[in-house]
């Protein structure tokens, strides 16, 4: 998901899905480590989509104070 589309998602939206970004990377990771991926820029771009979700709710979080 593009950064702009995070702005427009609720905040416990945004908090669910992380959630399951991190288990998503989690599991890209046990299972790169059993046998190589595909594509390991998968685990890069898991690892930076999570940053930004988290970006956007710290702003939110500054923003509300």
């Amino acid at each position: 998901m593009k950064t702009e589309k995070y702005t427009e998602v609720s905040t416990q939206d945004l908090r669910d899905r992380l959630a399951e970004m991190k288990k998503d990377y989690a599991q890209l990771k046990i299972n790169h480590a059993i046998s190589p991926l595909d594509s390991p820029a998968k685990i890069t771009h898991a690892r930076k989509a999570i940053a930004r979700v988290m970006t956007e709710l710290r702003m939110r979080e500054l923003n509300n104070k």
